[in-house]
Parts: C-alpha cells; sequence; structure tokens
C-alpha cells in the first residue's frame, strides 16, 4: 500500500468501526494493533487458559492513586476486548445524552438521534437477537418479580449467532471467552474479517504505538506515528482508538515531549473523567443443581435505581468459580459451588471526576488509574443499595446471595478520559471526534463517551465509531 488516507491505532470496537467505514468508502486505511490474532483452536473456549494461566490477558502492571501496583483486565489482539466480551449490545437511553449535575454526568454534545441510526446498522452488523430465558432463569425471574414487581425484566440483546444454540460449548464459554467458530459477534469477525482482502487496507500486528509525529515546528499538525520497534507510518489523518486506557497516554507523551501542555486548551482533560462502572458480580446460591447452558439472556431494570441494571452472566461452573476462589479451597467445593450457582452483574454508571484519570508514565514508566470512589459518592450509595436489594430479591427467590466487586482490574468497560463536547474547556474531543487544538488527529474509542449510561458501552462505541468514519469519508475542508 502507498500511504494511507488515515491510520488507526488499534482494532477494538472503534478502530475496527472506522476503518471497516473508511474502507467500505474507497479509503486506504492502515491499521495498526498491538497484539496479535487469537488463536482459533478452541483454546480460547478453555477455562484454565483463560482465566487460570491468564495466557491471553494483559500482563503489564500499572499504579493506582496509592502507588499501589495491580494488573488492569486489558487485552491486547485484533478486535481488542470484543473478543472476551459478554456481547451485551444494548442502546444508552435518550435521556443518558443529558446532563445529569447531581449525579456528576457530563451531557453529550448531541442527543441520542444523532447516534440512532449509526445503532440500527451496527445492530445488523452485529447479528443482534434477543433469546428466550431457560426454564430455570424463567422461573427465578418469575419469583424476584412476584416478590417486587420493580424489578423489571427485559431480553437482552445479544451479539449471538442462533446457532450457537447448537454448540453447547460454545454456549457454554461465550461470556469471557473468544469464540473459535464466530457465533459471538465481534470487531474481528463481523468489521475487519469483511475489509481484509481489500486493497485498500492493511492490518499490521504487534505494533505498539509509543508516539505521534508532527511537522516541523508545527507539533499539533499531526503525521502520524511511531512505534516501539522503530517503525513509523505517516498519513494525512490518525485516529486515536487504542482504548480509553491507552489513547489518552499516547496524546499525554506527545503534549509532555513537544511542550504543547502549556498552550493545549485542554490539556488538564487528557486522561480524565476516566470512568468503567460500578461493576459486581453476584452469586446466587441455590440447594438445588442447576441445568441451563445459555444463561444470560435477560436484564433488570429498577427505577429505584435509575443509573443501575442486574445482569444475567454465562454459564458457571466448578472451573470457573474455582478460577475465582483461593487455590487451597478444595475442588469438590468449588465445583459444588459452581454447580448451583447462578451469576449475575450488578452494574452502575460512575459519574464524572477529573480526579479520576488516566496518569502516562511515559514511555519507560508505569501508567496510572487514580480512581476513588469517594470522589463519586451517588454512584458508590447507588451500587451499594443495588446489591441489598437485589440480594434480598434473590433471597426471597430461595438463593443465597454473594457479591464481589471487580476493583480497579476489572476495566471491561473502560470509558471517558478523552470526552467529547461543545467546549474545549471542558472537553478534549469535538462533537465530529476531532482533537481541539490538534491538526489530523481523531477520536476513535470509548475515551470521548462523557457518560457511561447504566448498560455495556460497546454498541455505542461501535456507533460512535462508524459515525467518524462517515466524517472522514467526506472531503475535507
Amino acid at each position: 500500500m502507498s500511504e494511507p488516507d488515515v491510520i488507526v491505532v488499534g482494532s477494538g470496537a472503534g478502530g475496527a468501526s472506522v476503518a471497516h467505514r473508511l474502507v467500505k468508502a474507497g479509503r486506504r486505511v492502515l491499521l495498526l494493533e498491538k497484539g496479535g490474532e487469537l488463536p482459533r483452536d478452541g483454546s480460547t473456549l478453555d477455562v484454565k487458559t483463560v482465566f487460570q494461566s491468564g495466557r491471553f490477558k494483559n500482563q503489564e502492571p500499572w499504579l493506582d492513586g496509592a502507588k499501589k501496583e495491580f494488573v488492569p483486565g486489558e487485552f491486547y489482539n485484533v478486535g481488542g476486548k470484543t473478543k472476551w466480551y459478554g456481547a451485551a449490545l444494548l442502546r444508552f437511553a435518550p435521556h443518558e445524552f443529558e446532563a445529569e449535575p447531581t449525579y456528576q454526568a457530563l451531557a453529550w454534545p448531541f442527543g441520542h438521534d444523532e447516534l440512532a441510526p449509526y445503532y440500527d446498522e451496527v445492530e445488523d452488523l452485529l447479528h443482534v437477537n434477543r433469546f428466550e430465558n431457560e426454564p430455570e432463569l424463567q422461573t427465578l425471574i418469575d419469583k424476584v418479580v412476584a416478590h417486587d414487581a420493580s424489578w423489571r425484566p427485559e431480553p437482552l440483546p445479544l451479539g449471538l449467532k442462533r446457532e450457537i444454540l447448537n454448540d453447547p460449548n460454545e454456549a457454554k464459554h461465550f461470556d469471557g471467552f473468544a469464540s473459535a467458530c464466530g457465533y459471538k459477534s465481534d470487531a474481528e469477525w463481523n468489521l475487519i474479517d469483511l475489509i481484509r482482502g481489500d486493497s485498500s487496507f492493511t492490518l499490521l500486528m504487534e505494533k505498539t504505538v509509543v508516539g505521534l509525529t508532527h511537522a516541523l515546528d508545527a507539533p499539533a499538525q499531526i503525521t502520524g506515528v511511531r512505534c516501539a520497534d522503530g517503525s513509523s507510518y505517516t498519513a494525512p489523518v490518525v485516529v486515536l482508538a487504542a482504548g480509553a486506557m491507552s489513547s489518552p497516554r499516547i496524546l499525554q507523551d506527545h503534549l509532555q515531549a513537544t511542550g504543547l501542555e502549556a498552550s493545549f486548551p485542554s490539556a488538564s482533560l487528557v486522561g480524565a473523567n476516566f470512568r468503567f462502572h460500578l461493576n459486581t458480580a453476584i452469586l446466587g446460591l441455590s440447594p438445588f443443581h442447576r441445568h441451563d447452558v445459555l444463561r444470560k439472556t435477560a436484564i433488570f431494570f429498577n427505577e429505584h435505581f435509575p443509573h443501575s441494571t442486574i445482569q444475567c452472566l454465562g454459564w458457571m461452573d466448578g472451573d470457573l468459580v474455582g478460577a475465582q476462589l483461593p487455590a487451597a479451597v478444595p475442588k469438590f467445593v468449588s465445583n459444588a459451588i459452581g454447580s448451583r450457582a447462578v451469576g449475575f452483574f450488578a452494574t452502575t454508571e460512575d459519574g464524572s471526576s477529573v480526579a479520576n484519570r488516566i496518569v502516562s508514565g511515559g514511555v519507560d514508566g508505569r501508567p496510572m488509574l487514580d480512581y476513588d470512589l469517594d470522589r463519586i459518592a451517588p454512584s458508590r450509595d447507588e451500587h451499594h443499595a443495588l446489591i441489598h436489594a437485589f440480594e434480598r430479591a434473590l433471597l426471597r427467590a430461595g438463593l443465597l446471595g454473594v457479591d464481589r466487586y471487580a476493583g480497579l482490574a476489572g476495566t471491561a468497560h473502560a470509558v471517558g478520559s478523552l470526552v467529547t463536547g461543545n467546549d474545549p474547556q471542558s472537553s478534549v474531543v469535538d462533537a465530529s471526534g476531532k482533537v481541539y487544538g490538534m491538526t489530523n488527529l481523531y477520536v476513535g474509542d470509548g475515551s470521548v463517551l462523557p457518560r457511561t449510561s447504566r448498560v455495556n458501552p460497546s454498541l455505542t462505541i461501535y456507533a460512535w465509531g462508524l459515525r467518524l468514519g462517515d466524517h472522514l469519508a467526506r472531503p475535507q475542508q
């Protein structure tokens, strides 16, 4: 390929969407991915390989706000975290595009209607379906609702092909696993694979972008990227889509290296307003063995917890439970728990605080995630109340609930850190996706999201990526 029209950094939901739309529009695209391709030999469905050895997971240590080391749950591979998500693909509600100051929630620079056609398109590209609840889950839902009608169940939209029901191994291992057969929709199977053969598309793997290049004496005019292996690439447009934990660090390093941080209008906001949902896993333990397979087919809303949802988790067994328990716990104990457990995911939208941020340690230093729940007290308080209320509901339905907060390592829903808005004094990216104060630099991932919503952000990130691709495909002024 000759010099591309656009370089896209990162192949997750946002990056793949941007690349897909641009290639379909006839633009030359170079997609750079930090990791490689995942095997399709079934190893990504193996509990011990995925959860116990962590073979496919990020091993890079970070620091928290107290300078203590931890390892975020990130994945660097073609398709990004979409290979590992549970494929719950929900739209944000119209009111979740508006500001809510009492909840520390920022406003989008446009309303729900702007993304609606892209939501439609993404749902088609990702084969979003809704499945009937299996018998045991439906019985449990009926009991929960019978005791308290404020729990409102709805079918969970999933990026799953219906053929998965004929493959029990895949059906039991789609939530948190990477599909080996393409039953689960993700950024690789459903977007990248559709453009791989196009002469205007190039995918380069094992390419860690460590810096931006710029015009002579004009550090705000971006001309390309530099990689850790010494290679560099140029293009008229660069799109950062490496995720909310990586994209802001690339920009921070550029601002510091060039001295731009002193004059850049949004310098103090690069990395700020980081959010990743308050997520807690809840296990409902029953005296009876459970036999449902797919399981992750319903979601609960409750008007008493307007920023939260309770979502079913996928198949649970002794191996999965054992991967989360101390090694000293006997296997027969984890097997007994796993065969009787039903999993749920309690999710609460976290409000924005400029102090909750991503901080780059530079190319050779450790990055930092400085995040404190006390800075977003309304979110923290609703989440705690949600957990207590749902565990009471489970108890009335005959299950004992136990919970575990995901903590800093649970970065599956990472967003924010380069929020979009109409004012460079309160946002980093404008409504079209362009970084304020920079020429030729755009952001295509979840770091732009001003609000997290109460549901999984993936569908919205895909939609933002398609919309940005449309913008970049038009002749630029």
